[in-house]
């Protein structure tokens, strides 16, 4: 078979043809536990065969829709996501995106967060869903959430209103909500609501029916689609705690080839006054190291120099994250720092939405 996709794929396959079809949606599977189940002959967990979907989940043969299948060759877990994956993702989309109305990925919720923000800023002018979700537990279990995330994510990604998709954005969808992909955070490991999206109201909300809040979705510019597929992983998430000292930062601050910094800080911004903290971070800044300050806090907010304990971090070149999650704020900085060389042109695309990712 002749493709043009990237060799980490494997080959396509057709879970359900509708001969009615009203859409064609593609279904990328990273790995995860969704398409897990446990296997008694090597006593694990191993990839599911999704050539038998229909059989499992034959509530996807309902569906007035054309659904195909691809995976990653060698399907991962999330904890082992890397910008590499995201950029194979980015141009499997990208390549195939003519041919298909959405795309639904199946992905790990560990790292889930940080994939769909990082493919939120890498796709612009996205007209199509691209919906992530996942499980607490495998597709194969008796009681597991698998079925609903998944029959739910398809139906949002097939979703239309005048002929359009009611969704142009990287989505997540778990747990009966729809969330914008780079406001989400995981929260849970061992409950079905494993995600939340704090500072920004859900997408849709799945009971009976699905409601749109269509007045919060995302509507990107009336021109081509375009990826971008340099990221740059010079950077590093630095966590206040009080009692770190000046050796742990000004070691970290010295890290080889370390071009960008996400701090987070207590509340509303705020870090010690130190005296050799805001020396350390002014010294960062003046060589060049990009440093964004974002909250600590779930659905925390930065009001930089609100307090007189974040007054010194403006002086000092912090830029204000916002209300920016710590993974859109990572992602985003990868982004930014690959794709805008200039440090002004860097601090100002750090200082605004450019996804929708904060306020």
């Amino acid at each position: 078979m002749q493709k043009n996709f990237s060799t980490m794929f494997s080959d396509k396959i057709n879970l359900h043809i509708s001969p009615e079809a009203k859409g064609r949606l593609l279904i990328i599977y990273t790995g995860g536990t969704m398409g897990m189940h446990y296997d008694p002959m090597v006593k694990s967990l191993v990839p599911f065969n999704f050539s038998d979907i229909i059989s499992t989940l034959p509530e996807l043969g309902r569906f007035d829709l054309t659904l195909e299948f691809i995976s990653f060759l060698k399907p991962i877990d999330s904890s082992n996501m890397k910008p590499l994956h995201w950029i194979s993702l980015a141009e499997l989309i990208n390549e195939q995106y003519l041919e298909y109305d959405g795309f639904v990925i199946l992905h790990g919720t560990d790292t889930m967060a940080y994939t769909a923000s990082a493919l939120s800023f890498m796709m612009e002018n996205l007209s199509k869903p691209v919906i992530f979700t996942g499980a607490q537990l495998p597709l194969s279990e008796v009681r597991s959430d698998a079925r609903e995330n998944l029959v739910t994510a398809i139906e949002i990604a097939a979703a239309r209103k005048n002929g359009k998709p009611v969704v142009k954005e990287v989505c997540i969808y778990f747990n009966h909500a729809l969330m914008r992909g780079n406001r989400s955070k995981k929260l849970q490991s061992s409950h079905f609501d494993a995600f939340l999206s704090e500072n920004y109201p859900n997408l849709a909300e799945a009971g009976v029916s699905i409601e749109f809040n269509e007045k919060v979705l995302y509507s990107p510019a009336d021109k081509p689609f375009k990826i971008f597929t340099k990221l740059d992983s010079n950077v590093l998430i630095v966590k206040l705690f009080p009692g770190i000292t000046k050796e742990v930062v000004e070691c970290i601050f010295n890290t080889e080839g370390l071009k960008g910094i996400v701090l987070e800080t207590f509340g509303s911004g705020n870090a010690p006054t130190d005296g050799w903290l805001e020396a350390i971070l002014k010294k960062a800044s003046d060589r060049g190291i990009v440093i964004l300050n974002v909250s600590q806090c779930i659905g925390g907010t930065v009001f930089q120099g609100r307090y007189d304990t974040s007054r010194h971090l403006e002086k000092s070149g912090v830029i204000s994250g916002k209300n920016i999650t710590t993974e859109a704020a990572i992602t985003k900085l990868m982004f930014v720092l690959a794709n805008k060389p200039f440090s002004e042109n860097v601090k100002a695309s750090l200082e605004e939405s450019i996804r929708g990712e904060m306020d």
